[in-house]
C-alpha cells in the first residue's frame, strides 16, 4: 500500500522514496494515532504529503526545543537557524535533510502548502519565546500565531478550493485547535510545570487558588473549568463535515471524535494531572477509527 501511495503522490525518485519512507517511520513512532487516522481515512495519494507535513512540524518543534528551556534567546537562535535552512530549501537550494526534501516535493505538488509553511515558521518564533500566559487573551494570540498554522500544515491539504468554503473551513479549524491546544496543556500539565512553561492561564490558576504541583480539590476545579472551555471552543462535527468534500468527512469526524475522547480522559484524570499525563482510551480510539473506516469503505463502494 505504501509503495502505491508514493506512486500516486508522484514520488518516483529512488532517494526521495527512501526519504519519505524514513519520515513515515518517524511519524508512525511519535504520532501513531494521527498516522493511523490518515492511513485508514484519507486517499492514498494524500498520505505521503501528510507524512511530509507532520514530519516537518515535528522537526521544527524538536529543533526549537533543543534550545535551553531557561534561555529564550537560545531557543530563538535555534528557531532562526532552522528558519534559514527551510527557506533556502523552499527557494531552490538542494536540501541536505530528508525531511526538507520531502517538504519541498509536497509544496511542489500542493502549492498552497507553501503559504502555510511560511505562516508556521513565523509562528514558531512565538513558540520559541513564550514562557507562560497571563490570561485567555494571551493564550488566544498564541493559538492564532502558532497553533493554527501548525494545524493547517496538514488540515490545509484537505481544504476546499472554493474561497467561501475555505474561509468557513479555516474558521472551524481555528475553533478546533483552540480547544485542542487547551487540551494539550491539560494533558501535559505535569511535564510543562517541570519545564517552567505551564500552558494554563495564570489568572485562572489564581482564581481557583490552585497549586499546579498539588493534586487537590482546587486543581480539580481548575481542570474541570479548563476542560469545559475546551469543549465550548471546539466546533461540532457537522461544522467541519459541511466545510470539506465528502471523501474527507470520515477523517474529520474521527478527528473531532478523538478530541471528545481526550476531553473525557482529562475529566477523569482531574487533579491527578499534577503528577501524570492523560490521553484517549486506546480501545475507544481504535473503535472510533474502525467505525469511520467502515463508513468510508461503504462510501467508496456505492455506485457513482
Amino acid at each position: 500500500m505504501w509503495k502505491r501511495a508514493l506512486d500516486r503522490a508522484g514520488v518516483s525518485d529512488a532517494r526521495l522514496r527512501r526519504d519519505f519512507t524514513e519520515q513515515r517511520r518517524a511519524v508512525r513512532r511519535y504520532r501513531p494515532a494521527e498516522y493511523a487516522a490518515a492511513r485508514l481515512l484519507l486517499p492514498e495519494a494524500l498520505l505521503p504529503h501528510v507524512v511530509a507535513a507532520v514530519a516537518f512540524m515535528h522537526e521544527t518543534d524538536d529543533r526549537v526545543d533543543r534550545g535551553s528551556r531557561d534561555d529564550g534567546d537560545d531557543r530563538v537562535a535555534a528557531w532562526a537557524d532552522w528558519d534559514g535552512h527551510v527557506r533556502k530549501a523552499l527557494d531552490g537550494a538542494d536540501p541536505e535533510l530528508p525531511v526538507l526534501r520531502c517538504l519541498v516535493h509536497t509544496t511542489e505538488h500542493r502549492p498552497a502548502l507553501r503559504g502555510h509553511v511560511e505562516e508556521f515558521l513565523r509562528g514558531s518564533e512565538r513558540e520559541a519565546e513564550w514562557t507562560a500566559f497571563a490570561d485567555d487573551a494571551e493564550l488566544a494570540r498564541y493559538v492564532r500565531a502558532y497553533s493554527l498554522p501548525a494545524l493547517m500544515l496538514t488540515a490545509g491539504l484537505i481544504a476546499p478550493e472554493d474561497p467561501a468554503r475555505r474561509a468557513a473551513y479555516t474558521d472551524a479549524c481555528h475553533r478546533l485547535i483552540a480547544g485542542m491546544q487547551r487540551l494539550d496543556f491539560l494533558e501535559d500539565l505535569s511535564e510543562d510545570v517541570r519545564e517552567g512553561r505551564p500552558g494554563i492561564p495564570a489568572d485562572a490558576v489564581a482564581r481557583h487558588g490552585a497549586d499546579l504541583t498539588r493534586p487537590d480539590a482546587a486543581l480539580g476545579r481548575l481542570v474541570a473549568e479548563q476542560a469545559d472551555r475546551a469543549a465550548a471552543e471546539m466546533p461540532g462535527t457537522e461544522v467541519l463535515e459541511a466545510a470539506v468534500d465528502p471523501e474527507y468527512r470520515p477523517f474529520v469526524r474521527a478527528l473531532v471524535g478523538v478530541q471528545r475522547l481526550r476531553l473525557d480522559a482529562v475529566r477523569r484524570a482531574g487533579a491527578s494531572l499534577a503528577t501524570r499525563s492523560s490521553g484517549p482510551a486506546r480501545p475507544a480510539a481504535a473503535g472510533l477509527l474502525l467505525g469511520e473506516w467502515r463508513s468510508r469503505r461503504r462510501g467508496l463502494q456505492r455506485p457513482r
